[in-house]
């Protein structure tokens, strides 16, 4: 493997880690809605709008407007960053975070703010090798893994081509697991962890922008 693709991998595997994180605790906020998981989002607000059940559907429904807006939002502000999107993007991404841990944790705020986070962070990186990576987005991964898996079986691929799609998901697993313990400690105030990440990784991949950007083109 390339540094290039080591070094998408890795960073894959860090935003990977840090959704499991934020949509941990938001599951755990929301009492079963998530931040990033909008797969699952969806099929709740499907089946509580079937059952003209409104008051558990909306929620789903504006956890699904706000990834999206998130998304809109992180794509323009990656425009117009240019070649420094990365950084611009996860800087973004910390303010946002930050902000969710210290607001009232009663009402809807901090998941609007997690919600939009989750969003733009899918505009950090678009690629990690060939895998598509947007913040917990984990069946892909795994339908990834599965058919490189296959490939390396009856050598029709590299031997090791599915070891970047279950490093994903092991990450995401992780991030998960560690937001569920975080929050069971702090709260809300457990998202200034993935707060401190996101602004560290703006930092390092600030960095390496003037020496070599980790992707050649902004996607």
């Amino acid at each position: 493997m390339r540094r290039a693709d080591v070094g998408r991998t890795l960073l894959a595997a860090a935003l990977m880690a840090l959704a499991g994180f934020v949509d941990a605790v938001g599951f755990l906020k929301l009492g079963g809605l998530f931040v990033s998981f909008m797969s699952g989002n969806s099929t709740q607000f499907a089946l509580n709008a079937a059952r003209h059940n409104w008051i558990l559907a909306a929620p789903a429904g504006a956890l699904v407007g706000l990834f999206v807006a998130g998304v809109a939002g992180g794509r323009l502000l990656a425009k117009a960053a240019g070649g420094w999107r990365r950084p611009v993007v996860l800087l973004a991404v910390a303010i946002l975070l930050a902000a969710a841990s210290y607001v009232r944790p009663a009402g809807f705020a901090p998941a609007v703010l997690m919600a939009l986070a989750m969003g733009a962070q899918n505009d950090v990186l678009h690629r990690a090798g060939q895998t598509r990576t947007p913040g917990g987005y984990v069946t892909g991964t795994l339908v990834s893994f599965g058919e490189r898996l296959a490939d390396a079986l009856v050598g029709a691929g590299p031997r090791t081509g599915w070891a970047p799609y279950l490093l994903l998901w092991v990450a995401l697993v992780f991030g998960g697991a560690m937001g569920a313990i975080a929050y069971g400690g702090a709260g809300l105030r457990a998202l200034f962890i993935p707060a401190v990440a996101a602004a560290i990784l703006s930092i390092l991949t600030g960095a390496l922008e003037g020496r070599a950007p980790l992707e050649t083109s902004n996607g």
